[in-house]
């Protein structure tokens, strides 16, 4: 063989990899009966309990993390000066900018926010 699947051959590896994520159980009478494997959860922002405002002390950086998995920062009399989009991981955050510029942060706690050299705090 060229080492190249044909249509066929793609099919069927295809088909394969389908049913390696399910799992077969034979059912009353010799039927055999499928059940597909969910996919990974992602941890979805929607619901996350980060999900809200974020200020620092003196209210100059406001950071909101929306529930859609999109951030809008505000930054002095500047509304909107950063929007892009983030990712959580445990109670690390990770950013990217529509500008194509990146950043990370780290939840110390439930209302306590390190990134980029600030700290910023849940809004009450």
């Amino acid at each position: 063989m060229n080492g190249f699947l044909t249509p066929n051959r793609r099919l069927t590896a295809a088909a394969s990899l389908c049913l390696a994520a399910a799992s077969l159980a034979a059912g009353p009478e010799g039927s055999i009966r499928m059940t597909i494997a969910p996919a990974a959860a992602a941890e979805s922002p929607q619901n996350h309990p980060y999900v809200g405002m974020w200020i620092t002390a003196d209210g100059h950086v406001r950071h909101e993390l929306l529930p859609n998995g999109r951030y809008d920062e505000a930054r002095g009399s500047r509304e909107s000066a950063y929007r892009g989009r983030y990712k959580l991981t445990g109670h690390y955050i990770e950013y990217w900018d529509d500008t194509g510029f990146t950043a990370d942060g780290t939840f110390v706690d439930a209302d306590t926010l390190h990134h980029g050299g600030m700290i910023l705090r849940r809004r009450p």
